[in-house]
C-alpha cells in the first residue's frame, strides 16, 4: 500500500487525466478502499484541489478552481512546457516574453536533473535571431545533443523538389526564425557551411565520431542560407534605393541588402517561383535589375512581352 503522500499525489495524476473517475476504480488503481479514497479525495479539496463529485456514477473529476492549485505533469508534458516556455521567452509570442521567463526559471527549478538537461540542451545550442513548418521533438532533441557534444549527423534529407539525399555533417547551430528551425552545419560532402530545414531531415541514430568544431560563420551568413539559399531560386537584384530604406522593408529572414553606394543596393533573397521573386521586389516600389539567375532573367523577358502585349 502506498504512504499517504505518495497515494495523494498519485491521486493527484489520475484525476488530471481528461476522465470522470468512480471511487472504485480510484481504489483499485491505489489498492485501497472507496472509504480510503473518500477521505483522500477531502485532503485534495482542503490543499486548495477542485475535485467535484460527479453524479450517476458515484465518481469524481478535477475541475477549475478560484485559483490555480499545483499542477503535476509528467516527463513529456514538463519538456513540451518548457520548450513552449523558451519559445515564448524569446519573443516569438509579443507581450509575454517577462512572464515566459518567471514561468520557465519555477520551472527549472524543480526539474529533474534528467529532464532539466533535455530542456538546457535546446537552449544551449539554439540562437534566436532577431508560423512556420512543424518538427517533431525527438527530432529537435536528436540535433540539439549532436550540436552540443560535437558529435558527426547524418540524416535524410528532402530537398525542396522532393528528391531525398543522405547527408553528412558537423553540426554547430540551431536557429529558429519564427517561421521554421534550421540546422547551420559544415557539409562534409560539400565541404562547405549549409543551413537545413528541420522539418525535412530524419536522423540517422547512432551519430558519428566527435569532432573539432571549426570556426563558425557569422551570424549574417548565417541568416543569408536561412534567408535564400535553401529555396529552388536564389536571386539577386540591383535596387536603385539607399541600402537603409530596403533593409527597413526586408527582414533578416528574408533577404540579404548590401550597400552599393548612397542610392542603390544589392537584395538577395530566395523563393520556390520565378514570379513570386519579381512580385516581391517589384511592390518595393523602386526601380531594379534583375542581376541573377539566368532564368529569373528569362522570366523577366517573357512576363515584359506579356504585360506589354496585355495593354497595347
Amino acid at each position: 500500500m502506498l504512504e499517504t503522500s505518495a497515494r495523494l499525489l498519485k491521486l493527484l495524476s489520475l484525476l488530471q487525466s481528461p476522465k470522470d473517475w468512480s471511487g472504485a476504480a480510484l481504489a483499485g488503481e491505489l489498492g485501497v478502499g472507496v472509504r480510503t479514497v473518500r477521505r483522500d479525495v477531502d485532503k485534495l479539496r482542503n490543499l486548495g484541489y477542485p475535485v467535484e463529485a460527479v453524479p450517476g456514477v458515484a465518481g469524481y473529476r478535477l475541475g477549475a478552481g478560484a485559483s490555480l492549485p499545483p499542477l503535476l505533469l509528467d516527463d513529456e508534458e514538463a519538456v513540451a512546457v518548457a520548450i513552449g516556455l523558451r519559445s515564448s521567452a524569446t519573443g516569438s509570442v509579443a507581450g509575454i516574453e517577462e512572464s515566459s521567463v518567471r514561468a520557465l526559471t519555477k520551472l527549472e527549478q524543480v526539474l529533474p536533473s534528467r529532464l532539466r538537461h533535455r530542456v538546457k540542451l535546446l537552449q544551449s545550442v539554439a540562437v534566436p535571431p532577431t508560423v512556420g513548418a512543424t518538427v517533431e521533438p525527438d527530432v529537435l532533441l536528436a540535433v540539439a545533443a549532436a550540436c552540443r557534444d560535437h558529435q558527426r549527423l547524418r540524416f535524410d534529407y528532402r530537398s525542396h523538389d522532393g528528391t531525398t539525399s543522405v547527408r553528412t555533417t558537423e553540426p554547430h547551430r540551431l536557429v529558429h526564425t519564427g517561421r521554421r528551425w534550421y540546422l547551420v552545419g559544415w557539409d562534409l560532402d560539400r565541404d562547405d557551411w549549409r543551413t537545413f530545414r528541420l522539418d525535412r531531415l530524419t536522423p540517422r541514430i547512432p551519430t558519428g565520431p566527435r569532432f573539432t568544431p571549426r570556426q563558425p560563420p557569422e551570424l549574417d551568413q548565417t541568416m543569408s542560407g536561412v534567408a535564400w539559399r535553401a529555396y529552388r531560386y536564389q536571386a539577386r537584384f540591383l535596387v536603385r534605393a539607399p541600402a537603409e530604406q530596403i533593409a527597413d522593408r526586408i527582414g533578416n529572414t528574408v533577404g540579404t541588402v548590401e550597400a552599393v553606394d548612397e542610392s542603390s543596393c544589392t537584395v538577395e533573397t530566395g523563393s520556390n517561383s520565378l514570379d513570386e521573386l519579381l512580385l516581391y521586389i517589384g511592390v518595393l516600389g523602386y526601380d531594379f535589375e534583375v542581376q541573377s539567375p539566368p532564368e529569373l532573367v528569362a522570366h523577366t523577358q517573357t512576363l515584359i512581352s506579356r504585360l506589354s502585349a496585355a495593354v497595347s
